[in-house]
């Protein structure tokens, strides 16, 4: 693709952009059975009036939005409140303790009144120091007038440094309570004059424990997070509904949960892939990959005689890590996976499998300069692939002998078909435009006529001219960090 091509593709109207989202959509509805369109008309309370639904697919029943809701209120009330400990605040009360004993200790030399202490005087401070150390070790909470009504039996998360615990607040102290605890514990202390550090201790207590809006609303939507936002699976061959039975509210989410299917992919990859809007050619680059792959498991799927464990989604992740990052290519993967998952008659153990193979290939070193970790991580992806299939069989079957030991035969063709990732590279970095370190490689071949001409002729511009690449390249792998 010339720069013509693709400045022509860039200039395409943003408004055609959604539109390529809808074709995909529409692409992929096309590959489906007939008998998966929905292609019924209900209602709440009203009789189905059809033969009997069977489910084609596995798929799980969404719940409804009150239920969702509710789901919410309970996690907002139950999510702990979050205090966090103000470290600095115990580093001040203590050198401001130790200035004013040694004030104090100034005052009485010489007098009657404090005959103890002069004589020991590192012991007076040393224990006041503990005191105070464990005084706020134990925690000294402040509670604004939005905590005011918080009852003494409620968890609290208390955040000291890098460590987080719980705590009721009735375990912890506000500044009149510490006040009281010096004045009654002192008296038992084994000091002969602790009436000397009363008032110096009692001086250096104030609060540490503040309480955190911005980390109490973070842990409130990690928990929102965490939601399951359906509930029971319908499984491939369950019946839906029968012929003439009330449509009730819990059986019209079964069948509005299978309506949108198809919708919700196209919806969760709008979402989680809105920056390739910004240029048209790798908006094509990233929804070819859903296009083709739905088309293989469609094509294969028609043919008995092979298995959809046969077609490497892998190279999906391979491909889009190389020109992109990490992300794009795990949400990418997931995302053709999810939409061919659909297409094929294996159930979540499919989806399961692809999506482990696909965080192989992230964590793996997928550099194509290095044959060795390219082939390393081929070996990894056959490795999931065959633990992950015995491991789902046996919780399945429960039974070694009646795994169907041919799959590993597509596995095996799955890994090596895989391979073909390497010389897709090259060609899709000149359809599309891109850079890839094969090219990068290639570039710096001192073999090259110009830059073997470069060698003889200006030898210093070479060097410094590779000193500076190196330098860029440094520079650019720290930012990556």
């Amino acid at each position: 693709m010339d720069n013509r091509k693709r400045s022509a593709l860039q200039r395409i109207p943003g408004i055609f952009r959604p539109l390529a989202f809808v074709l995909v959509v529409v692409f992929v509805t096309l590959l489906f059975p007939t008998d998966l369109r929905f292609k019924y008309k209900y209602e709440k309370q009203q009789s189905w009036r059809y033969d009997n639904l069977i489910a084609p697919f596995d798929f799980a029943i969404r719940k409804t939005d009150a239920e969702l809701e509710a789901e919410r209120q309970q996690v907002l009330q139950n999510t702990d409140l979050v205090f966090e400990e103000d470290q600095e605040i115990v580093k001040a009360r203590k050198a401001a303790f130790s200035q004013q004993f040694q004030q104090q200790l100034e005052q009485i030399q010489g007098t009657r009144q404090f005959r103890d202490v002069p004589r020991r005087p590192q012991v007076y401070l040393n224990f006041g120091l503990a005191f105070l150390d464990n005084i706020y070790q134990r925690g000294i909470i402040h509670l604004g007038n939005a905590q005011a009504d918080i009852s003494q039996d409620q968890v609290l998360t208390i955040i000291r440094g890098n460590t987080f615990e719980e705590q009721t607040l009735e375990n912890l102290l506000q500044v009149p309570a510490a006040t009281a605890m010096v004045s009654d514990s002192l008296p038992y202390s084994p000091l002969r004059e602790p009436e000397f550090l009363l008032p110096l201790l009692q001086a250096q207590l104030q609060a540490n424990l503040f309480y955190s809006a911005e980390r109490t609303q973070q842990l409130q939507q990690d928990a929102i997070a965490k939601i399951v936002t359906s509930h029971d699976l319908v499984q491939k061959g369950d019946l839906i509904v029968a012929k003439n039975s009330i449509i009730t509210e819990d059986l019209y989410q079964v069948l509005y949960s299978f309506a949108l299917v198809v919708l919700l992919f196209a919806l969760y990859l709008r979402r989680y892939a809105p920056f390739v809007y910004n240029r048209f050619p790798k908006l094509i680059f990233i929804l070819m990959w859903l296009v083709l792959f739905s088309y293989l498991v469609y094509l294969i799927e028609g043919i008995d005689s092979l298995s959809t464990y046969l077609v490497p989604f892998c190279i999906v992740p391979i491909v889009v890590k190389i020109f992109y990052n990490e992300r794009l290519a795990f949400f990418t993967h997931v995302a053709v996976v999810l939409l061919a998952g659909v297409l094929s008659s294996f159930g979540y153990e499919f989806a399961f499998l692809q999506i482990m193979a696909g965080l192989v290939v992230i964590i793996s070193n997928t550099d194509t300069r290095d044959w060795s970790g390219f082939f390393y991580t081929i070996l990894f992806i056959f490795l999931t692939y065959a633990v992950g299939y015995l491991g789902l069989e046996l919780i399945r079957e429960n039974n070694i002998h009646a795994i169907d030991w041919s799959v590993y035969v597509w596995i095996f063709l799955n890994a090596f078909l895989t391979l073909l990732a390497y010389p897709l590279i090259p060609l899709l970095e000149r359809l599309f435009g891109f850079v890839s370190p094969i090219t990068l490689v290639e570039l710096m071949d001192m073999n090259k006529p110009l830059l073997r001409d470069l060698a003889l002729k200006a030898p210093g511009t070479l060097q410094h001219s590779l000193q500076v690449g190196n330098l860029a390249e440094a520079a650019a792998r720290r930012d990556a960090i």
